[in-house]
């Protein structure tokens, strides 16, 4: 079967090989040196020095995000989030929870952020941080990290970035951005699988955090990984199978080479679907490398478009919320290949106009 949801994804064989690596105790070195390899592979996706800290985590993506919003922001925090799709909201969701005081910069699904707008908020009173997804799945928006970023280092706002689905295959500029934390998971571009989650952050963030729940703790973790250990019993294959993946990743050429083979695909999907009436959401221009949207065909449901491609040997993903009945969403991450996708297309083409 073929993945073409936004993760997890079609693994490589040696990915799946991991997962049956020796049976290894947490408690045992040879663990530790596992955990440290992973630590020092994932600074290295985006050669980051040892002024920042990848902070391992058992979980999804989304522990990683809250683990991310309940952690870092201090005693007197105040947020301000960017809603653009269901991730935004989620953070939200996430800092109402823990009691963080915010404000949102709530936009329709798919919409681009307004830096004007974005400037006028964060001079109106001291936010603490911004948050925002930088690849809001939900449309396969982008955020412009690059602008974004700009207006934050004017007002002096440091950023915690959703980059769940954006690590490892888009542009993220840990030196000249205000940065502080970046969250994400394994199971996505790094091409591992669930159950491996982390967080990229600046060391001295830790510091001035606050401890929100026991779990999630991201000081916690640090403190203990740092040392060769683990607060908690971790999700051992899925780390093993981190660690190729993030071999393998290096291999290929980074994220600029996955980028790339995420873009080209991508490209070849759009151009064969539109040869077929099936529009895209969103421009190239404004979408992810990860992952397009496709208006729905005419008088077809998803669930129809589906069950057909699920037939042939595809999984593809449902639009969300208000969007199911009008779009479906293609993903290019995973071990696939331009092969694939032809036979993808042709697959919805033979539904399209049979």
């Amino acid at each position: 079967m073929i993945l073409l949801n936004p993760g997890p994804v079609t693994l490589t064989p040696g990915v799946r090989d991991a997962l049956a690596a020796e049976d290894l105790c947490h408690r045992e070195p040879e663990f530790a040196d596992l955990q440290d390899t992973i630590r020092s592979r994932l600074r290295a996706v985006y050669e980051l020095d040892e002024r920042w800290a990848a902070v391992l985590l058992s979980g999804s993506g989304t522990a990683a995000v809250e683990a991310m919003i309940s952690s870092l922001p201090g005693d007197d925090a105040r947020l301000l989030i960017v809603e653009n799709g269901v991730y935004g909201e989620r953070m939200t969701k996430m800092a109402a929870i823990h009691g963080i005081a915010h404000e949102t910069i709530t936009l329709e699904w798919g919409a681009g952020i307004d830096t004007d707008v974005l400037a006028e908020r964060l001079a109106e009173r001291q936010f603490s941080h911004l948050a925002l997804v930088h690849h809001e799945t939900t449309t396969g928006r982008l955020n412009d990290l690059e602008a974004i970023g700009a207006v934050c280092a004017e007002y002096e706002t440091p950023m915690l970035v959703d980059a769940v689905s954006s690590f490892g295959a888009e542009a993220i500029d840990f030196t000249s951005l205000p940065i502080v934390a970046v969250a994400a998971t394994a199971n996505k571009c790094l091409h591992g699988v669930p159950g491996a989650a982390f967080v990229i952050v600046q060391r001295s963030a830790l510091a001035v955090g606050r401890a929100r729940c026991l779990y999630l703790d991201l000081a916690t973790y640090c403190k203990k990984q740092d040392a060769r250990s683990t607060p908690f019993t971790p999700a051992i294959p899925a780390f093993h199978a981190l660690a190729q993946a993030l071999a393998e990743h290096a291999e290929e050429g980074g994220w600029q080479a996955r980028r790339t083979r995420y873009r080209r695909l991508a490209r070849q999907v759009a151009d064969g679907l539109a040869e077929h009436g099936i529009e895209a959401v969103m421009d190239a221009d404004h979408s992810s490398c990860v992952l397009r949207a496709y208006r729905l065909p005419e008088g077809m449901s998803y669930d129809t478009l589906h069950d057909h491609l699920k037939a042939d040997g595809f999984v593809i993903y449902a639009g969300q919320g208000g969007l199911a009945a009008s779009i479906f969403r293609i993903s290019t991450m995973g071990a696939i290949d331009t092969v694939d996708m032809d036979r993808l297309i042709a697959a919805i083409a033979h539904l399209v106009h049979n």
